[in-house]
């Protein structure tokens, strides 16, 4: 795999194990942490609720964009950049539009909720128990967010498993066509 490759899905889908695990598999890699971004906001960050306040997009907007613009900068390094964040809905489709760089995979990491939660329950850091639930998050992915790229059920699948059938599949995840700027 070379280009850009997006791991998306629900918080406990299992996005930063599967991308860091594909990382590792490539020869020449960088793992981008979209949450890293995030937490990089010292003073007024606004946290991304169901309710979803214009300064919490703005934030989340901004996160997409630096994660978009790293993934293009270490491509035109020579390296494959593995983009891992939540990205749901109609900002699935906005974030293959701010990366530049060609060509671009998309994998959507989409478990069965009851998966979700037992991962969710093993893991020492919580996606849930605060704004969102696991239901909440799962309806946006399912109903709101577009067909785009390749979609795994990774319910029953260990990490290695993942990575192995998103190599093996890699060319369905290829979103086709280039870039709007270019």
């Amino acid at each position: 795999m070379k280009g850009v490759v997006l791991i998306t899905g629900v918080s406990a889908a299992g996005k930063s194990t599967v991308a860091q695990a594909l990382a590792e598999r490539l020869p020449r890699s960088a793992h981008v942490r979209g949450d890293a971004f995030r937490r990089m906001v010292v003073n007024g960050g606004a946290p991304m609720t169901p309710e979803m306040t214009g300064e919490a997009v703005r934030q989340l907007h901004l996160r997409y964009r630096l994660a978009a613009q790293a993934a293009d900068l270490y491509f035109n390094e020579g390296f494959t950049a593995i983009v891992q964040d939540v990205i749901l809905g109609e900002d699935l489709e906005r974030f293959t539009k701010l990366v530049r760089s060609r060509p671009l995979h998309v994998i959507v990491l989409a478990p069965a909720p009851s998966a979700v939660a037992e991962r969710e329950r093993r893991r020492a850091k919580t996606g849930y128990g605060g704004a969102w639930t696991i239901a909440q998050l799962d309806g946006v992915l399912r109903a709101e967010t577009p067909r785009l790229g390749l979609w795994l059920d990774s319910s029953r699948q260990s990490p290695g498993e993942t990575v192995d059938e998103i190599i093996s599949r890699a060319g369905e995840a290829v979103i086709s066509g280039d870039h709007p700027l270019k």
